[in-house]
Order: C-alpha cells, then sequence, then structure tokens
C-alpha cells in the first residue's frame, strides 16, 4: 500500500470531531482488501463490483478468491488488489481485512501486513486487541444491516452493507458504482434492487468518522478509460473465440470450466452458431470433432478430468487433422483433487497424452486479458495447420477479474465462412509434401474421387491404409507441419536486469506474481530477470541464446517436482536444450504464487 499523508480538518457534521484530533488523509495508490465470510454471504459480489468500478475508474486491479467445493458452502475470501499504477497480482499481504465470522478472523488475520486494519463484524467477531501489529475497527455489520433491511434479512445483504462501507472509507466514486450495481440486480425487481440500495446506502452513510484513526483517498488512474472493460478470464476467452470465428463447439460441465460453456450457450445463436451440452466428456468431444469435420472452427472444453477421457477422440482429430480449439482450465488433482483450487499439472497431458504420436500446438495466456487474444489465435493456428490447439488456462485466471483495454473489435474479427468450393482435379487432403488441407463434406470433387477419413491410418485420400511407409510418412506431415510453426513464433518479452545472474521461467498465471517478484527483486538490488512463454509446444525460437546469458534458469510453476526434482515445465526446457542450470521452483498447495514465496525460492535455488 502505498501512502502519503495530509491534515484533514475537523468536521462539523463530525460530533466527535469536537473531542478528537484531527486525523490524516491518507492517499493511497494501491490497496489489497481481502473479505473473509462465507461462500453464501455474497463475498465474491462486492469484489466483483470493486473489480467492476476499477474498469470504470482507470485503476488497475487483479481479484483473488478461494470458493469451497462442497455444495452446502463453507469459508470464502475474495481479495482485491486496486492501484492507480500498474498491478500485477492480487497482493501477498492484506492492507485491510474485512471479516464477517469468527472463523474469518481467526484464519486471515496473519494476513493482514504490519500497520493493517482489520474491519470484523462486532456481533459475530470477538478480536484479539492485544495484538498491536494491527488496527482493529468493529463495526455491527449484521445489525446495522437488519435494522435497515428488517428482522428477516437476517443473512441477507451484509455484503452490499460492506460494499457501501468500503465505498465511503476509500471515498470511491459512488455515481460510476451504482449503475454497475442496478445493472446487476435492477433486473430482479424493483424491491430487489431497492433493498440492495438501502443496504448499500447504510454502509454508504455509517458514522465511521469516530471509529478509524484516518480518512483515505484510493486514487483513480491518470489515464483515459473511455476504453477499458473489467472481466474475469472465462469470459474474456468466450469473447476471443467468438471474435476468432467459431460458432460450433460441445462440452459437458465441470468446475472450473462450466462458465466458458455456459456462456457460449446464450452466445453462440446470436451469430447463428450452436453449442451443445452433451450427456458426457465422449459425446461432446465426438460431436465438436462432427462440427470440426464439417469444415468449421470449433471449440471443446474442460478441465483435467474430462480432458483424460476426451484423448482417444483428440487422438483422431490430429489425424484426421481437424481445426480444433480445446481449453483446458486446470484445476487440482489427481482424479478429482481440488476442482475450486489452482493448479499447472496438465501441460504433459496437453502435449503427450494421447496414445500414439499426437503432435498438437499448446499455448497458454498470461493472464485475463491475454485470455482474449490467445483464444484468438488459437482460432488462426487451429485453421492455419488444420490440427486441434489446446489452451492451458486456469483456475486462477478463470476466476480472476482484471481491468485492461478494450479490444479492437475490428482488428481482430473473423466472419467465418464454410468452404464449400469445388477443389481441382489434383486435389488430395492429406497429399505428402503440400499444406493441404481436409474438405468438408459437400465440396464438389473435380476428379470424381471423394476423401473420407475413418479412425485408421490413411493415404493421401484419407481412405484406410496399414502400409509401413506410408504411417512414416504421414507421421512425418503430422509432426513438420507442427515444426513450421516455429519459424513464426516471436521471442518472449523479456523484463529485468540485462544479463542477469538469475533468469525466471513462467507460464500461465504465474506472469504477474513473477513479474512483481523480479520488480521486487531489481529494487533491493538482485541481478534478477524473467521471461514468460504463451507458446509452449512448439518452444519458440531463440531460447538457448537467450539462456546462455544467465547463470541460474529457474522455472517458475504450479506443480509438482516429481521424482526427479523438475515441474513439468522445467522438465520439458531440460530435455529440449540439455542445460543442466535450468532449475525448477514448483508448488502444489492449490494457491497462487506469492512474491515472497518466489524470492524466497530463488535464494534456496542459488545458495
Amino acid at each position: 500500500m502505498s501512502t502519503s499523508a495530509t491534515q484533514a480538518p475537523p468536521s462539523e457534521d463530525d460530533p466527535s470531531s469536537s473531542q478528537s484530533p484531527a486525523r490524516e488523509v491518507k492517499d493511497l495508490q494501491d490497496a489489497v482488501i481481502r473479505f473473509a465470510g462465507n461462500s453464501q454471504d455474497g463475498i465474491q459480489s462486492i469484489g466483483a463490483f470493486l473489480a467492476k468500478l476499477a474498469g470504470r475508474s482507470a485503476r488497475e486491479v487483479v481479484t483473488y478468491m478461494t470458493i469451497p467445493s462442497t455444495i452446502s458452502g463453507g469459508p470464502s475470501i475474495f481479495q482485491v488488489h486496486l492501484g492507480s499504477g500498474e498491478v500485477l497480482s492480487a497482493g501477498d499481504e492484506a492492507d485491510f481485512l474485512v471479516a464477517l465470522y469468527q472463523h474469518s478472523y481467526d484464519s486471515h488475520v496473519a494476513s493482514i501486513k504490519d500497520g493493517g486494519t482489520c474491519i470484523y463484524d462486532s456481533d459475530f467477531v470477538t478480536p484479539n486487541l492485544a495484538d498491536k501489529r494491527i488496527h482493529h475497527v468493529g463495526i455491527p455489520i449484521t445489525n446495522a444491516t437488519i435494522e435497515s433491511l428488517g428482522g428477516t434479512s437476517k443473512d441477507r445483504g451484509k455484503n452490499m452493507f460492506v460494499l457501501g462501507l468500503v465505498t465511503q472509507l476509500f471515498d470511491l466514486n459512488r455515481d460510476k458504482l451504482v449503475p454497475i450495481i442496478e445493472r446487476q440486480f435492477g433486473r430482479k425487481g424493483g424491491d430487489t434492487f431497492k433493498n440492495v440500495m438501502l443496504a448499500f446506502d447504510t454502509g454508504f452513510s455509517y458514522p465511521i468518522g469516530g471509529i478509524f484513526q484516518d480518512n483515505y483517498l484510493l486514487h483513480e488512474g491518470i489515464s483515459d478509460n473511455t476504453d477499458r472493460i473489467a472481466t474475469d478470464g472465462n469470459t474474456a476467452m468466450v469473447y476471443g473465440l467468438l471474435a476468432g470465428g467459431v460458432r460450433y463447439g460441445a462440452a459437458y460441465p465441470i468446475t472450473p470450466w462450466s462458465s466458458i460453456m455456459e456462456t457460449l450457450r446464450s452466445e453462440l445463436p446470436k451469430y447463428g452458431g450452436l453449442f451443445v451440452q452433451a450427456e458426457d466428456e465422449l459425446a461432446a468431444v465426438a460431436m465438436a470433432c462432427g462440427f470440426a469435420y464439417s469444415g468449421h472452427t470449433a471449440v471443446t472444453g474442460s478441465s483435467g478430468p474430462g480432458l483424460s477421457l476426451k484423448m482417444e477422440a483428440l487422438s483422431y482429430a490430429v489425424m484426421a487433422e481437424l481445426p480444433l480449439v480445446v481449453i483446458n482450465v486446470q484445476r487440482g488433482g489427481p482424479s478429482t483433487g481440488l476442482p475450486t483450487s489452482v493448479e499447472q499439472s496438465d501441460l504433459m497431458q496437453a502435449i503427450y497424452g494421447s496414445h500414439g504420436d499426437c503432435p498438437r500446438i499448446v499455448l497458454a495466456p498470461k493472464n485475463v486479458e491475454d485470455c482474449y487474444y490467445i483464444a484468438v489465435e488459437a482460432c488462426r493456428l487451429a485453421r492455419k495447420y488444420s490440427c486441434p490447439v489446446f489452451i492451458l488456462t486456469d483456475q486462477a485466471l478463470s476466476s480472476r477479474i482484471e481491468a485492461f483495454r478494450e479490444p479492437k473489435l475490428d482488428e481482430h474479427y473473423i466472419e467465418p465462412v464454410l468452404d464449400l468450393s469445388p477443389r481441382p482435379e489434383d486435389f488430395k487432403p492429406y497429399a505428402l509434401g503440400a499444406p493441404s488441407k481436409h474438405a468438408p463434406p459437400g465440396s464438389p470433387m473435380l476428379s470424381g474421387k471423394y476423401p473420407v477419413v475413418t479412425g485408421l491410418e490413411h493415404d493421401e485420400w484419407g481412405h484406410p491404409s496399414g502400409n509401413p511407409k506410408m504411417h512414416q510418412n504421414m507421421t512425418n506431415r503430422r509432426r513438420d507441419k507442427i515444426k513450421a510453426l516455429m519459424t513464426e513464433i516471436p521471442a518472449p518479452d523479456y523484463f529485468g536486469v540485462e544479463n542477469a545472474e538469475v533468469l525466471l521461467v513462467g507460464w500461465g498465471s504465474t506472469y504477474g506474481p513473477i513479474r512483481t517478484a523480479v520488480q521486487s527483486g531489481m529494487e533491493s538490488g538482485r541481478s534478477i530477470a524473467c521471461i514468460h512463454l504463451r507458446h509452449i509446444h512448439p518452444l519458440p525460437n531463440g531460447l538457448v541464446e537467450l539462456f546462455a546469458r544467465h547463470k541460474h534458469i529457474i522455472v517458475t510453476e504450479m506443480n509438482d517436482e516429481g521424482l526427479y526434482g523438475y515441474g513439468q515445465l522445467a522438465t520439458l526446457l531440460r530435455a529440449r536444450y540439455c542445460d543442466p542450470r535450468i532449475q525448477g521452483l514448483c508448488k502444489t498447495d492449490g494457491l497462487t504464487f506469492t512474491i515472497k514465496e518466489i524470492l524466497a525460492g530463488i535464494d534456496r535455488l542459488t545458495a
């Protein structure tokens, strides 16, 4: 939390001002606010509203939440990091904690940084006031909400009271926030919206003058915010697919993929498309292969367990060379594992998961904004190379909200056109040594010879073939066209000290923590830098020369170090480059990396 302080004059409207000295106004450049309660309390709604406000206030924002995996719910948090400058992570420690229950206080009071503030519901929480490390502020959140809404609202409305309180405390723009609330609740009827605003205004007008040591001003950014949006990674992914030309797909629900499926089900019909919720994962991937075989860029997706079930059909998609986008929103494993926690342990599954040699492209977005652009790119590559393209996003990105500049749709939007043009007499869909593509059924064949593709290995026409030489040639064809992609992959962006002693390598949602750790390390005099890989398979060119400039190469990823001491990307890089300097910094606790964990890991690995 960055601050500067001035003196606030006594307020004639504050009854305590005559007895209390003037309070400081702390100008905050950024603040980490953690809300802790139960999932039924609407904790996520508070954070989501604040994140959307950031998008309309030129602020940067990164959120983080934990939710229970049980249907009955349970303890939950939502953390919001708001700032007027660059914000890349949700923050290691909280500047402010709002604790609604005793378990919320007990579990999260240690997360408050020294000098921070704990706002607790005095109706339920008995704080440890002997802890002088932090400031304690008790507010009867439950009773104040009940008084505003009536006794029947005992368990409802506390989240909106807290939102109003926070809006007042940090001098947030109420006029910008109310339309966001109205958009969410206005469609539920007048009484619902009225009660929501009653709770919000009760919090917004609560007399905090005598109970907080300071006033706070959380600054807005200085950039033009007219073209900024705030959304989560799954939503950004959907609109990237739409812009990239996807109109058909099929899947089966599973956390945390399901919201992509639900949004596609509602959006694709608006574009003349169709998304099918199938009866299981096998049916879903088969339908998606059917859409792709029909000449469309199709999509299917799931999380780790569901992708395992899809692998046989995905092998067919590789052999039939179908333009298929496959999304894996990774979560903790193995088996059903940790459905609502984050992990990056499906990398090897994406690259090598199918039986036989099935080369495919694997991409990974680095943040919420990149979920949009990686989806657009996946669609382009699926069409260009006629093959499945895997997107490895994860639970952290799926639910995280970030604010960013609205993509320029006219630069990315593709209106798909089914190519049923006549194929010339010499056309072969799987021609050796030629970049030919599968022809959709219904395409006239001027030669009079029509292709088919079964589940067996095939010849240049797609007809079954057990010829050993043909199998080798087709294996070469499928491999070499993926290798051709390597020539167009740009080198990853480099950040940090030039020719640094330590180079951090990351992929996926570790981008923000790694980048922030490098910035922090540089400020403390470390010789440190980082790169982030969006293209995982094939890898970009130039890494050999890049790695040669550094003494330590530390791959930071959220999967296990395995039997040999390296994470999955580190193993892949060591196999590719035979470089013993490549080390792994791994974790599998279901939580995102903190800055402290990364810096401590560097110290341990370079000692």
